[in-house]
């Protein structure tokens, strides 16, 4: 098997591309032939030690495939099965990978592997921001940072579900187009114009009462000038680094705001909450309410122009790396 590893951290030069002999998987793990992986902006945190690992590692935390091996405790899955998964432990850029299967779901027939690979990490994210971190009702006002992103593409379509009006915003004029076609009503380019004086004005100075932001240190203060009294800041990323300390009496306790910064792991640590947040994922895909378009293929040779790639916001939607 091939597999993309780290021994230090750094720029996309520090991936490697390696050969390395893969043993059987143990009691309660399956082997999987990987036909689809996701790239995912977390992936370059760990290659750059924003969130340190252990080195040498593997890396990529989600891909999709069918099993090839089945360990002697496993019981909900079998040989041929599709499946996806997302999560630790990392090592999912490479073309075979052994995987507990508490982290794992069947993908049903009539969703692509290929587009199962992007959902994982993008979709059960939306699920989580909009169900349980902060669950929205229908007839709100919300505002979404990067509304033309892999996460920003299944939020906003989602969202309109439920029907929620979207602010959404964008780093580049040409993101627009892309963020009206995934279900933004308003959308913002934050390079251009003040988001937050311009979130005021579409709310006649009443602001909204939650922000979905993975942007992070760029985007944060003024998301705050955004919320209305007792609004939510939900920080779930830092494409623009990460956020300094909050001085709470300045900034959170004038208008009484609320501040969280979730995680996946929060919200599925337990087989039946990964079920169940499968079973709605994969609902919305099957039903075309929330469709995925894929920007673009990398192969996993490719891996460092992926990962440069990734990082100058080339990628204007969700992206993949075929084994």
């Amino acid at each position: 098997m091939k597999a993309v590893e780290i021994s230090k951290n750094g720029g996309p030069e520090v991936l490697e591309l390696k050969d390395i002999a893969l043993g059987k998987p143990e009691n309660d793990e399956v082997t999987i032939e990987h036909k689809a992986i996701g790239l995912n902006y977390i992936d370059t945190y760990h290659r750059s030690g924003l969130y340190p690992l252990k080195l040498p590692t593997g890396i990529g935390a989600e891909g999709a495939g069918i099993i090839k091996e089945v360990g002697s405790n496993v019981k909900e899955f079998n040989l041929g099965d599709k499946v996806a998964y997302a999560g630790t432990p990392l090592g999912a850029y490479s073309t075979h990978r052994n995987y507990p299967t508490k982290n794992l779901v069947k993908v049903p027939d009539n969703i692509d592997l290929e587009v199962s690979a992007t959902l994982m990490t993008r979709g059960l994210t939306t699920f989580y921001l909009l169900h349980k971190t902060y669950p929205v009702k229908s007839g709100q006002t919300i505002l979404f940072h990067a509304a033309a992103g892999g996460v920003g593409q299944i939020f906003g379509q989602w969202a309109k579900t439920l029907g929620c009006t979207l602010i959404g915003t964008v780093g580049a004029d040409e993101k627009i187009q892309k963020a009206k076609a995934y279900g933004y009503d308003h959308i913002i380019n934050y390079n251009k114009e003040n988001f937050s004086e311009k979130v005021l004005e579409i709310t006649s100075g009443k602001g909204v009462p939650v922000v979905y932001d993975g942007v992070g240190k760029n985007t944060f203060e003024d998301s705050l000038k955004c919320l209305c009294t007792r609004g939510m800041m939900v920080s779930f990323g830092n494409a623009s680094g990460a956020l300094s300390p909050i001085d709470v009496p300045k900034l959170l306790q004038p208008k009484g705001l609320y501040f969280i910064r979730p995680s996946m792991q929060q919200y599925l640590s337990t087989r039946e909450e990964i079920n169940e947040s499968a079973k709605i994922l994969f609902e919305k895909i099957g039903s075309g309410k929330v469709k995925i378009e894929i920007f673009k293929k990398y192969k996993l040779e490719n891996i460092i122009e992926a990962h440069k790639e990734l990082e100058s916001r080339k990628i204007l939607g969700p992206a993949i790396i075929i084994p």
